[in-house]
């Protein structure tokens, strides 16, 4: 695959994204937060859906020979510690990597901060860099999970995205998304239970 064939395919995987994630409403700090406490699942539901699509893609790509495997090591030590912090800030800011941009571009004023953040914390990582990669990250095997299988990657993937979609549909049917996404849009339930007290209160 060219260059030039990569970033079109990779600007139109964007736009397809961005869109889901506008309409689906997961770039809301509230349904973010939400989704971190467990209270609803759209959120899960979204990425979920975006890692079966890749992975269909990725299939056909991969099994037509337009692109080669490039697998990263297997850095678990880095992964689990990595992982819990990410969820922290996440869990703390109401953002993550991927939504803040687009809370900024709706105009979440707090959302700068967490940007800026994250680019500090992108530069900070840079410097210490090194050192991590001695007392934690190190190095790991280059695993393929279709090669424990025995299988091409192609048929793997697609098993894989099965999966992931038959997962969703028990999901969608165990918690819908409408009653997720609550008529304030924060996964609260019904407008009676998002307004404040003063105003569920009967008139003296």
């Amino acid at each position: 695959m060219s260059v030039a064939v990569g970033m079109i395919s990779g600007m139109l995987m964007g736009v397809v994204f961005g869109f889901a994630l506008e309409k689906s409403r997961v770039f809301e700090p509230g349904m973010i937060v939400g989704q971190m406490q467990l209270r609803n699942w759209i959120m899960l539901k979204v990425f979920l859906s975006a890692v079966a699509t890749g992975a269909v893609v990725l299939a056909f790509l991969n099994g037509f020979g337009l692109v080669k495997l490039q697998p990263k090591a297997a850095l678990y030590a880095a992964d689990i510690v990595g992982g819990l912090i990410l969820g922290a800030g996440i869990a703390l800011a109401g953002a993550c990597p991927g939504t803040t941009l687009a809370q900024v571009g709706v105009g979440y004023r707090d959302a700068l901060f967490t940007l800026f953040g994250g680019l500090f914390g992108a530069v900070a990582f840079s410097y210490g860099q090194p050192w991590l990669a001695r007392a934690l990250i190190g190095t790991g095997p280059k695993q393929i999970f279709t090669e424990w299988a025995g299988i091409p990657y192609w048929q793997g993937a697609l098993a894989f995205a099965v999966v992931i979609i038959i997962v969703l549909i028990v999901m969608e049917r165990l918690r819908p998304w409408r009653e997720d996404l609550g008529a304030d849009v924060d996964g609260n339930g019904s407008e009676k239970e998002s307004l404040p007290r003063s105003r569920l209160a009967p008139a003296e």
